[in-house]
């Protein structure tokens, strides 16, 4: 699970970037520029210190220099705004994969309950796809201060109450099924 969100965060990179820039300087010009630019220096750096660079590296990359080539060409910032739904697709995507959350699991969890822990992937592929649809329509307003508040209160709140709460149920079932199965 911590990769996962490790990775989300490298996505949304250039957009937390294009959002600093834009709130400070009122340009967006510059801040699209310089979140090109972050989303370039991102992937060097990851190339200086040997690190493996998947196909959501790339993609991403691809997304920051498409959207932010619109956004320089319109003079509208809601192109950049959009990009993190993206992101957020393509992991629901990735989360729709059977089992995906079983390996992040401890083994206890896997022996007990691997039925619920699907479910729970899937419930983490919905919650993807939710907050994805959200950004589009928050990134549709063009306000920033909105799209700011959505990504880091709404999205990133909601993902931490869902990790709780998945935690917390996972634990009561586990906790349940441990002492039925020493009762009987």
């Amino acid at each position: 699970m911590k990769d996962v969100f490790a990775r989300l965060a490298s996505d949304l990179f250039s957009a937390i970037v294009f959002l600093v820039v834009y709130l400070v300087t009122d340009n967006v010009i510059l801040a699209t520029s310089v979140a090109i630019a972050g989303a370039f220096a991102q992937v060097v750096y990851a190339r200086i210190k040997g690190q493996p660079l998947n196909y959501m590296t790339y993609a991403s990359l691809a997304l920051v220099v498409v959207l932010g080539t619109i956004t320089l060409l319109t003079n509208d910032p809601r192109f950049m705004l959009a990009k993190p739904a993206i992101a957020h697709f393509a992991i629901g995507l990735i989360m729709l994969k059977r089992g995906w959350m079983l390996r992040y699991m401890p083994p206890i969890v896997v022996e007990t309950v691997p039925e619920y822990v699907t479910a729970a992937g899937y419930a983490w592929a919905a919650l993807m796809f939710v907050i994805g649809a959200g950004v589009i329509v928050v990134a549709s307003t063009g306000d920033l201060k909105l799209w700011a508040f959505y990504l880091t209160v709404v999205a990133g709140g909601g993902k931490i109450l869902a990790f709780a709460v998945q935690y917390v149920v996972l634990r009561l079932i586990v906790t349940s099924r441990r002492r039925a199965a020493a009762r009987a």
